[in-house]
């Protein structure tokens, strides 16, 4: 074997290892077309982003803000049948998640006080990042020389956003305006009334016997007797 073969042969057999580790990394990921997301969803009717209520939407949608307010959530919009509001979180020093919540309220059928709720909450996610300040000095014969500074300025930059898949987050939200709209009712419902004494039933007062005319001649009250009709 001369010398230019004895050269060859290793850098054969890198592309040939080269070539396998490519086809594996292909294999790795699919080597087709990304799943898309929209192709997840499905729109079943039943579902977990709505409940039906016995109540007005109005009613329904100021059970739901009492419900948010009740845990802490700030209300940005409301009105009769829709709200929005929003809560901060803290998870780690450098993180930081926001909750925004989406209530619809819309009559379930005409002429029934029945309605239903349809929630959504999105959850972002930010991250704390640090901004190093510079600081430029003018040197004549070179220009401007960049310096970096020991102070540095932090900013919370948004590195996720995602609608909270259904499960027991959205059960709990739904048992507490279940809650409210019960508590409600109880208030709206006028006091029992106080029935009043019936006489009916009451004795008969005994009639008082009348005065002997001895009495009332002592007493100077005579009885008078009227002339019978002729």
């Amino acid at each position: 074997m001369n010398r230019a073969t004895q050269h060859a042969v290793p850098l054969l057999r890198a592309l040939l290892l080269g070539t396998a580790a490519l086809a594996a990394g292909c294999a790795m990921f699919g080597g087709g077309e990304p799943v898309r997301v929209y192709e997840r969803e499905v729109f079943d009717r039943p579902t977990a982003f709505s409940r039906e209520f016995v109540a007005s939407p109005a009613d329904t949608c100021n059970a739901a803000r009492r419900a948010l307010l009740s845990q802490g959530y700030i209300v940005q919009t409301a009105q009769d049948e829709q709200m929005d509001a929003r809560k901060r979180f803290q998870p780690e020093a450098e993180s930081h998640v926001q909750i925004e919540f989406h209530v619809v309220c819309s009559p379930l059928a005409r002429g029934q006080p029945t309605s239903v709720a349809f929630v959504s909450a999105v959850q972002d996610r930010y991250a704390l990042k640090k901004n190093p300040m510079s600081a430029s000095v003018g040197v004549s014969p070179f220009g401007s020389i960049s310096l970096p500074l020991a102070s540095a300025t932090d900013s919370l930059v948004k590195i996720g956003s995602e609608t909270i898949p259904p499960g027991r987050f959205y059960d709990r939200f739904f048992d507490l305006v279940e809650q409210f709209l019960a508590e409600q009712k109880g208030l709206d419902e006028p006091p029992a009334a106080v029935a009043a004494p019936s006489h009916a039933h009451l004795p008969a007062k005994p009639a008082k016997p009348p005065k002997p005319a001895a009495e009332l001649e002592r007493t100077g009250v005579l009885p008078v007797t009227l002339p019978a009709n002729r």
